[in-house]
């Protein structure tokens, strides 16, 4: 029998049941929502910046693990004097000692170095003849596939040859120096890869 009074604790009871359900869908919703504003990793992989540490870089050997941007990796290396004087002196047997194509490195890097900081070297690690990955040899001194080897990359591929600025010899198949991508120094030991300084338009 219904006498008219109000059964006060089912009714804060249902209100609170609605009200935490009500609130359960809205979160619910809004992470889809917030979450589309995250870059997906497909995103990510067509060439978000990466921030890497060389403050263990050493002489004549690539930083490892190897960093990657835009599923690419990237090679970075330290060059000493003797290195950088090969680099400055042995030019006659490259394609394009000036890098005058200038879709292949940023401004700032189109010098007898490729680089911003002439002991630090980075580039795309790639063949620019059909994207295989050109393995080191930084030490001066004769090799199978050159006698008179200065130190560089080859690629075991097809034979191609770079230097240790990624400048492409002559007469091999790969048509271009390799790529050095945008990147600019936090400080001497933080490099980000990506971008060309820190302003973002």
């Amino acid at each position: 029998m219904n006498d008219g009074t109000v059964n006060k604790s089912r009714r804060r009871f249902l209100i609170g049941s609605t009200s935490a359900v009500g609130a359960a869908g809205a979160v619910g919703a809004a992470v889809p929502f917030v979450g589309s504003w995250q870059p997906s990793a497909r995103a990510l992989a067509a060439g978000g910046p990466i921030t890497i540490d060389i403050s263990r870089l050493e002489v004549g050997e690539l930083l490892g693990p190897m960093p990657a941007w835009r599923g690419q990796p990237v090679f970075v290396m330290k060059r000493d004097d003797e290195l950088l004087e090969n680099l400055r002196s042995n030019t006659s047997h490259l394609a394009d000692p000036a890098s005058e194509k200038v879709d292949q490195q940023p401004d700032y890097a189109q010098n007898e170095f490729r680089s911003r900081k002439p002991e630090i070297m980075i580039l795309v690690g790639l063949c620019t003849h059909l994207g295989c990955s050109p393995q080191l040899f930084a030490e001066v001194e004769p090799q199978d596939f050159d006698p008179e080897w200065k130190g560089g990359f080859f690629c075991p591929c097809h034979g191609s040859m770079f230097d240790l600025a990624g400048r492409v010899y002559s007469g091999v198949p790969a048509p271009d120096n390799m790529r050095v991508p945008p990147h600019y120094y936090v400080d001497d030991n933080i490099v980000v890869i990506g971008l060309d300084s820190a302003e973002v338009s």
